[in-house]
């Protein structure tokens, strides 16, 4: 028997000025093992591709009309399930390892794009072997997705 999709619909969390994030996580929390998460949201959330595909999921993404979208995240062959993504398909370091900052930022309180900007060009300066650590208003996850392009 397959188990149904997990559905959020997350447009009446942002048409009320709400941050629809912790509902997501939430949903994924909750979910079976191989059960995947069904999406509705009023735009394309492409930073949620990035911060659940390192969770262990693979979107696919379709509009449905009105500028709504439709997000399918199923796991992936690494997942596990224990609901965590195996250590040979994960790029995570255990934090408990990680050399004290070299450099510690607080970009809190500042506009987008500052607080990428500025943490960008703090990690540039950074030495071999030199650690970032930045304080931020929200989850980076453009961030993310372009420290992860420049390796």
């Amino acid at each position: 028997m397959t188990q149904s999709d997990y559905e959020l619909d997350v447009r009446p969390i942002l048409a009320q000025g709400g941050e629809p994030f912790g509902a997501v996580m939430e949903a994924v929390a909750v979910l079976a093992p191989g059960q995947g998460l069904r999406l509705l949201a009023p735009f394309k959330p492409a930073p949620l591709f990035h911060v659940l595909g390192q969770r262990g999921f693979e979107p696919t993404a379709r509009e449905i009309g009105n500028g709504d979208w439709e997000v399918i995240f199923r796991p992936t062959a690494g997942w596990q399930e224990s609901g965590e993504v195996d250590s040979e398909s994960s790029h995570t370091t255990d934090p408990k390892t990680w050399p004290e900052p070299f450099v510690e930022l607080d970009n809190r309180g500042l506009e987008p794009p500052e607080p990428m900007v500025r943490t960008l060009e703090g990690v540039e300066a950074l030495s071999p072997g030199e650690t970032l650590a930045a304080l931020l208003p929200r989850e980076p996850v453009f961030l993310f997705e372009e420290l992860e392009r420049r390796g």
